[in-house]
């Protein structure tokens, strides 16, 4: 229940919308609003309209998935990055976390999730398909799996090798110094950068898992 006296349903509004964002209760939605009341008029404007446009004007890449200003996005346009090298990952997220570390210059395929049959994700709902396209090209030579160290992400990976095993394409995973049950977003930079670079085959960590 509310208990709070707003004396402005426009205050009132403004904090029932800020208290739906995850992680952001009623308490804290209150103290934003008000720091927002504080700002001039135009830095509030300039606020909403990056919110705005944000929601209208994102794409996703229509290569990796990634999301993107434009129809292509910067890091797969970029030429001067190794296309022949993917690195598949569960999210945008997962996408940061890789590039924070500075130790890879290869490209993203951004799945959009892993197969989880328990909250009904199947392998035709990610973009699992499409990457199988991009192997098909001819031009890749390596598809790195990066996905999370759990029972749905040990599955997902598994899948994918099944697809990818007609083609003549190395399929590696991020080397074990990432704990069991982590995701990728969760792990510190240095970790996760040596885990690339020490990255193992895929079908050699089948039998050591």
């Amino acid at each position: 229940m509310h208990t709070e006296n707003f004396s402005s349903r426009l205050l009132e509004n403004a904090v029932n919308e800020f208290s739906k964002l995850p992680g952001i209760g009623r308490k804290t939605a209150l103290r934003l609003v008000l720091h927002m009341l504080r700002q001039d008029k135009e830095s509030a404007r300039q606020f909403g309209e990056s919110i705005i446009r944000l929601r209208e004007e994102v794409v996703r890449c229509r290569v990796c998935f990634n999301i993107s200003d434009t129809e292509v996005c910067s890091i797969c346009s970029n030429n001067s990055r190794d296309g022949s090298v993917i690195c598949v990952v569960e999210n945008i997220r997962d996408v940061m976390s890789v590039e924070n570390t500075h130790q890879f210059n290869g490209k993203y395929h951004v799945l959009g999730g892993i197969i989880s049959p328990v909250d009904g994700i199947a392998p035709s709902q990610l973009e699992i398909d499409s990457l199988i396209r991009r192997v098909e090209e001819g031009t890749v030579r390596e598809i790195i799996l990066a996905l999370p160290t759990t029972m749905e992400g040990d599955t997902t990976n598994f899948y994918i090798y099944r697809k990818l095993k007609p083609f003549q394409v190395a399929v590696t995973t991020l080397a074990r110094g990432i704990s069991v049950g982590d995701d990728l977003e969760y792990t510190d930079e240095i970790t996760l950068g040596r885990s690339i670079l020490h990255r193992v085959d895929f079908e050699s960590s089948l039998g050591t898992s």
